[in-house]
């Protein structure tokens, strides 16, 4: 296996080190020390060596959730992430990756989406048409959202409606290439799909980014590819909070107390914070989670679902405990996949709202 010298320093550094076993999400979920940071690097290390062969390591490789807790909790700099990405490179080009995964990367190929699917509902297809004319502004749905959860797209939607905003919606949205870029890095397809997606953002001077996944990618990833645009983008939270501090959106404290569930691709990839809590605390009384902003826990995502169900189940369920733990009865998420992830636990304990339901309240239902 073909790896770069970086990687190495990093894998040989973290197969000796304990420090980040405590957090991460999956091996807390899962009770095995092989779903770690450490046990990853580990394996990988014994690739390099030859003692193991690429493909005996490749479903821990993919129990990786990319979420940042080991990096951000790493005094001493090492990157987890940034290993495991490459390898599930390498893997690709050297034609080792799991059947579950290459059908997720050919569904993301051929249909634009790793679910493999062409057509979105019907309810959502008309809220599109009726913002189908030019704006300046671009509400991006994603594909979580367009093909997943069709009804929080509708609740997006509606939120912006409500506040007076002209902004248009594609029936045809391009892929941001988040979910290649997360299966199989740094490929030319996956830059294409960047490119391609680019392309179409640039004929806009807003784009309103509603999913953090997409957020991420257009404000932080597409750079690391040398793809750029000229539009200016925003995350969805952001241009509520601006919405609030406007007047647009009018504030109303519902009598409700709630935790919010920061999405780490918000937190701690672009450090947006404060915007999602302004708006919350517009409409609710806001308490914190003990794990919050930059040291928030992962909840869940729709994708890793496709091939691992039921510890993404456990995953979500830990993060309910948490708000259980501290006497709290509702979570509001500012990401529609957390929020999926979270909705797939059976409980009648913890209310699940995402922050359009918040705002909406009534409307909502």
């Amino acid at each position: 296996m073909i790896i770069s010298k970086k990687c190495k320093q990093h894998i040989d550094s973290c197969r000796f080190c304990w420090m980040c076993h405590h957090i991460c999400p999956i091996g807390n979920a899962t009770g095995h020390e092989r779903s770690t940071a450490r046990a990853r690097a580990l394996g990988i290390s014994l690739v390099n060596r030859g003692a193991i062969e690429l493909k005996e390591i490749m479903d821990n490789i993919y129990e990786c959730c990319t979420c940042g807790a080991c990096n951000h909790d790493c005094t001493t700099g090492w990157d987890p992430v940034m290993f495991t990405k490459e390898v599930r490179l390498q893997a690709a080009l050297e034609n080792e990756l799991p059947d579950y995964i290459n059908k997720l990367v050919d569904n993301c190929l051929n249909c634009g989406n790793a679910y493999a699917k062409s057509d979105i509902s019907k309810n959502l297809s008309e809220k599109i048409k009726n913002h189908s004319n030019k704006t300046d502004t671009l509400l991006l749905l994603g594909v979580d959202a367009r093909f997943i959860l069709p009804d929080q797209a509708q609740k997006a939607i509606k939120v912006l409606e409500n506040a007076g905003v002209l902004f248009t919606v594609l029936e045809d949205e391009k892929p941001t290439g988040w979910q290649l870029d997360f299966l199989i890095g740094t490929t030319e397809e996956t830059k294409q799909q960047m490119s391609e997606c680019a392309k179409t953002l640039d004929e806009f001077k807003t784009i309103v980014v509603y999913d953090p996944n997409d957020s991420k990618t257009i404000k932080q990833t597409f750079g690391e590819y040398g793809v750029k645009t000229k539009a200016k983008v925003v995350t969805y939270t952001t241009f509520l909070a601006y919405l609030v501090d406007n007047g647009k959106l009018k504030s109303k404290n519902k009598d409700k107390t709630v935790v919010f569930q920061d999405p780490y691709q918000l937190s701690r990839d672009l450090e947006e914070t404060d915007e999602s809590r302004k708006v919350i605390s517009s409409f609710a009384t806001l308490h914190e989670m003990l794990l919050n902003k930059g040291e928030t826990v992962w909840a869940g995502n729709i994708l890793m679902s496709q091939y691992l169900p039921e510890v993404i189940k456990e995953v979500s369920k830990r993060r309910l405990y948490n708000v259980k733990s501290i006497g709290e009865r509702t979570v509001v998420t500012a990401s529609v996949s957390e929020y999926f992830a979270l909705k797939q636990v059976k409980q009648n304990e913890i209310e699940i709202l995402s922050i359009e339901d918040l705002i909406l309240g009534k409307e909502a239902d």
